[in-house]
């Protein structure tokens, strides 16, 4: 049976869960480890590649690190053209170029649904992890990218989306978290906790930094930021079926102190793609961080029970 204490090099694994595993080779450098992939979320090859990058490069970011090399992994049908593989290995490789890092090999089997991502390997110092615990009662919680990918990436595949709004959500899934991340590692030990948001949701994920971090997170909806169509497609019921998952599961740590919509609601669980920062820091820096980064102050750290997330 696994056991933390009997693999100290491993500074992040499986004793606290997070968005990377981390393992320390000497006094001033630790190795990075992710993966991830999934079926395209939109129809150009290119595009899909650089989103399913951007968002496997994003946990090594989450960490505090920075990216060396990356492998990709994909799944492919017999049947599909070669050539729409090759864009999307080619909008894979330009992200990882852009993150500074290498393409380095990977590996491809056959499936009947096709698939893409990178298993990345980044490096940060051992002493400047970022990970999910750690948030503080009267921290600001802040969030460098729009919500609501996952409604408008449905509404893409069922071809009921606005152009602009489609644009709109595809560049902000391929822009990668490195600058927030960069940001936040300037601002030192007032970065208390960070993760980025992605399959669970912002709910999702806020639950986890608020459980590792032993408090709860209280957002203002009024402040969550949206992307341009986001609620729009919510209103019509246009959600992936993550979100109904997302919702079930974690909604018994969720409070709302004010009435919303059902679709309101559930939008807070939408599954992100390629989502931002979510970063829990000291009150007194937050402004610095606001003026760097495009992004939003959302919420704030309160006492409480371990996990809970409060809606006002």
């Amino acid at each position: 049976m696994f056991q933390a204490k009997d693999y100290p090099a491993l500074l992040v694994g499986l004793a606290a869960p997070d968005d990377a595993a981390v393992y320390q080779l000497n006094e001033s450098q630790a190795i990075i480890s992710t993966m991830d992939f999934f079926p395209p979320v939109v129809d150009e090859s290119y595009e899909f590649g650089a989103i399913a990058a951007a968002n496997a490069l994003s946990d090594v970011y989450a960490m505090g690190g920075e990216v060396l090399f990356a492998l990709n992994l994909v799944a492919w049908r017999d049947d599909l053209d070669p050539s729409l593989l090759t864009e999307i290995l080619r909008g894979g490789a330009d992200k990882v170029k852009e993150s500074g890092g290498a393409v380095a090999g990977g590996h491809t089997v056959t499936d009947k649904e096709p698939k893409y991502g990178l298993a990345v390997t980044g490096i940060v110092h051992p002493n400047h992890i970022f990970t999910k615990g750690g948030a503080r009662a009267g921290d600001t919680i802040i969030l460098t990218k729009p919500l609501g990918t996952g409604a408008i990436t449905t509404a893409i595949k069922r071809e009921q989306c606005d152009a602009a709004d489609a644009r709109g959500c595809v560049d902000s899934m391929m822009k990668l978290n490195r600058d927030a991340s960069r940001a936040a590692k300037k601002l030192g030990g007032a970065v208390h906790a960070v993760t980025d948001v992605t399959g669970f949701g912002l709910i999702g994920h806020a639950h986890e930094m608020a459980h590792l971090s032993d408090c709860a997170i209280r957002f203002n909806f009024e402040s969550l930021p949206w992307l341009n169509g986001a609620q729009n497609y919510a209103r019509h019921g246009i959600f992936p079926g993550g979100s109904e998952r997302n919702e079930a599961f974690y909604s018994q740590w969720v409070k709302f102190e004010r009435r919303l919509e059902q679709w309101e609601q559930r939008l807070m669980f939408d599954p992100q793609t390629s989502g931002g920062l979510l970063l829990s820091l000291d009150l007194s820096r937050a402004e610095e961080f606001l003026k760097t980064v495009p992004s939003r102050k959302i919420g704030e750290v309160v006492d409480g029970a371990a996990g809970g997330v409060i809606i006002r």
